[in-house]
């Protein structure tokens, strides 16, 4: 199979995707990334006349409801299993030193 790619093509890419890659890496992923781009090529010799283009491969239909205004459960009842709370809310640990805000 020919190559699809160039190595200078997934230096860039690696770039792209903030990866540090050796030369051997830049070489390995020339040739799968090639692979990979010839198989999807391949799509092109497809004869899709007469297919009508779709997004599911099912027929799919959205089932909605009419949105109905009602009462929410209430601050003690959203909290009863809560281990922490303060006051009407969730007391959780403190994930972010201020530093790293």
């Amino acid at each position: 199979m020919a190559k699809l790619l160039t190595e200078s093509d997934v230096r860039h890419i690696a770039t792209l995707s903030r990866l540090q890659l050796s030369d051997n890496e830049i070489a390995m992923m020339t040739e799968e990334l090639s692979a990979i781009v010839g198989y999807v090529d391949q799509l092109s010799e497809v004869d899709v006349e007469g297919v009508v283009p779709t997004a599911h491969a099912v027929e799919v239909q959205n089932v909605f409801r009419d949105d109905v205004v009602r009462d929410s459960i209430g601050a003690d009842k959203a909290l009863a299993n809560a281990p922490e709370r303060e006051e009407t809310f969730f007391k959780v640990p403190k994930v972010l030193d201020q530093d790293t805000v």
